[in-house]
């Protein structure tokens, strides 16, 4: 329990002298992030989501086989914005590659300009968001998660891929301690998935019980805090930021 509480510690709150730096307690907010605009996406376009490109991957398949409420058109169009906020985020990755704190700076201050622009067309959308609206909304969105998603695996900070938690419940249950080995960080792993889990809860709410364009909002907010924080150290030359 002890090491569990002090892993948690380590990843939200984390020292100057640590391999990461300050990038541990950002990707969790990035995390969050995700279940915000992914639970948006799911809610209000129409059973796709913006982030997690394996579950539209299935629900292409389901609508090729004709199940009601998916869409191929959504599913593919997600999936295309996705891969050019990828391709995106490669090329920063490639004019960064030497220092990750600016990486995510520029990455953050895009991105954040995409999620005002999502926040203004689900304003301007009617409630039953549809035709132009919706396609804008998913490329816009999946445009900022693809970015996210590559600058976060060029970052390289072990369990905190922002977007992906399928191999994160993996390593809780298969990497098990073993003599004169180390043991699994479960404290960062349980931060991992408890953001994602927050994000998509709060998500959720606001979109059935407030107003559809509040997760945009909350996740613009969130990223303009990852900007401001990360911005002062662009010049740092401590270890954290060496790729």
């Amino acid at each position: 329990m002890k090491s569990f509480l002090v892993d948690v510690r380590n990843t939200l709150v984390p020292g100057h002298d640590t391999k990461h730096g300050p990038l541990p307690p950002l990707l969790v907010i990035m995390t969050l992030t995700t279940g915000l605009v992914d639970a948006f996406s799911y809610l209000t376009l129409g059973h796709v989501f913006v982030a997690n490109m394996t579950g539209n991957i299935v629900f292409l398949g389901f609508a090729l086989a004709g199940a009601h409420g998916f869409s191929i058109t959504a599913s593919l169009g997600a999936i295309a914005a996705f891969i050019v906020g990828a391709a995106f985020g490669g090329r920063l990755n490639s004019l960064f590659a030497r220092h990750r704190g600016r990486l995510l700076s520029v990455t953050t201050f895009i991105q954040a300009w995409f999620f005002g622009a999502s926040v203004v067309l689900a304003v301007l959308a009617p409630r039953l968001v549809s035709g132009g609206y919706r396609y804008s909304l998913i490329g816009v969105l999946g445009i900022a998660m693809g970015l996210q998603n590559a600058v976060a695996r060029k970052l390289a900070v072990p369990d905190l891929t922002t977007t992906v938690l399928t191999l994160t419940i993996t390593g809780i249950a298969a990497d098990q301690t073993v003599e004169g080995g180390q043991g699994p960080k479960f404290g960062r792993r349980g931060v991992a998935i408890s953001s994602m889990f927050i994000g998509g809860l709060i998500g959720a709410v606001l979109v059935l019980h407030v107003a559809i364009y509040y997760p945009l909002l909350v996740a613009l907010c969130a990223t303009v805090i990852i900007v401001l924080a990360i911005t002062p150290l662009r010049n740092s030359e401590a270890d954290w930021t060496r790729a």
